[in-house]
């Protein structure tokens, strides 16, 4: 769904800090801050995922997931594999 890497990155782009993104996502700093140093895939509960997937979304931010071609086609970023 989202790797802790792309939620670093995503913050990043928009230019917020961890409280703030806990304040857009209603969900606290500790869990942002839990979830960033995830390894890998973000882990947590389905409700704290969508939450923070949706508040992104209403941010500006599109997950691009591996291999998916960005279909709103601006611009973006991924790691190589």
């Amino acid at each position: 769904m989202i790797t802790a890497p792309q939620l670093r990155a995503a913050r990043a782009l928009l230019g917020i800090d961890q409280r703030q993104l806990a304040e857009l996502s209603g969900l606290s700093v500790p869990t942002i801050q839990r979830m960033e140093a995830s390894d890998g895939l973000i882990r947590g509960n389905v409700d704290s995922l969508m939450k923070l997937v949706s508040a992104l979304d209403t941010a500006g931010i599109e997950l691009i997931a591996e291999g998916a071609v960005s279909p709103g086609g601006g611009r973006g970023l991924r790691l190589k594999a």
